[in-house]
């Protein structure tokens, strides 16, 4: 039995993009983002409070980028890994983990956006920062995807899969538009039934499609 803990939006979508990639069987139990995440509860799934918590093998895993690992090494089948031998294996790790740089700065800019309600708590500063290093992970992609039509020589892995969840996240924040190669690689990606099939059928994270920089 698998069974993902899942909150629309989020980090926990890079995982529910996955399984649907790799065709495998599981249940999807959805969480609200709010405190409910930090009842005893859900902490006896993820001790950090945060999603996705993935029951698998009578256990319960978490932190996106080794249940990617974990996932991949056990359906090994889907091709969407690279093995410890692989010469993309040493690629595919840094562009699966990048993902996380991409993230921390579309976190910090949803924190800024939706989490804090009142203006006097949220920064100018500090969403004009986090757009810009958006603009800097996106020119990372552009480079790397500069003759490619995914982020491995070898076709579509667990890494585009991680990287695009994180772009989704950031085009809330930052453009990807004027970022050519990526920006023609996230629509050839989420254009996969896998990515279709993992976006929210209700209220997610984000109350707007894009967020406008914030003067103060």
């Amino acid at each position: 039995m698998i069974r993902l803990h899942h909150v629309p939006q989020s980090r926990s979508m890079r995982t529910l993009w996955l399984l649907h990639e790799l065709g495998v069987t599981f249940d999807l139990l959805e969480w609200p983002f709010d405190k409910t995440l930090r009842s005893p509860e859900f902490l006896a799934l993820n001790p950090a409070g945060r999603v996705p918590a993935l029951e698998m093998d009578g256990r319960c895993l978490w932190e996106t980028g080794a249940l990617t690992e974990i996932l991949c090494e056990r359906f090994p089948e889907a091709g969407l890994g690279r093995a410890g031998q692989n010469a993309e294996r040493a690629d595919w790790l840094i562009w699966v983990h990048f993902a996380e740089t991409i993230s921390q700065h579309a976190a910090a800019l949803t924190q800024q956006h939706e989490a804090l309600y009142e203006d006097s708590m949220r920064s100018p500063i500090v969403m004009k920062i986090e757009a810009k290093r958006i603009e800097k992970c996106y020119q990372a992609l552009e480079t790397r995807l500069a003759g490619r039509a995914y982020l491995l020589e070898g076709g579509f892995s667990a890494a585009d899969i991680s990287c695009g969840q994180a772009v989704y996240m950031a085009r809330h924040f930052t453009r990807l538009e004027p970022f050519e190669a990526a920006h023609a690689w996230y629509q050839r990606i989420t254009g996969r039934p896998g990515f279709i099939a993992s976006l929210p059928a209700g209220p997610g994270l984000y109350t707007r499609d894009y967020y406008e920089a914030w003067d103060g």
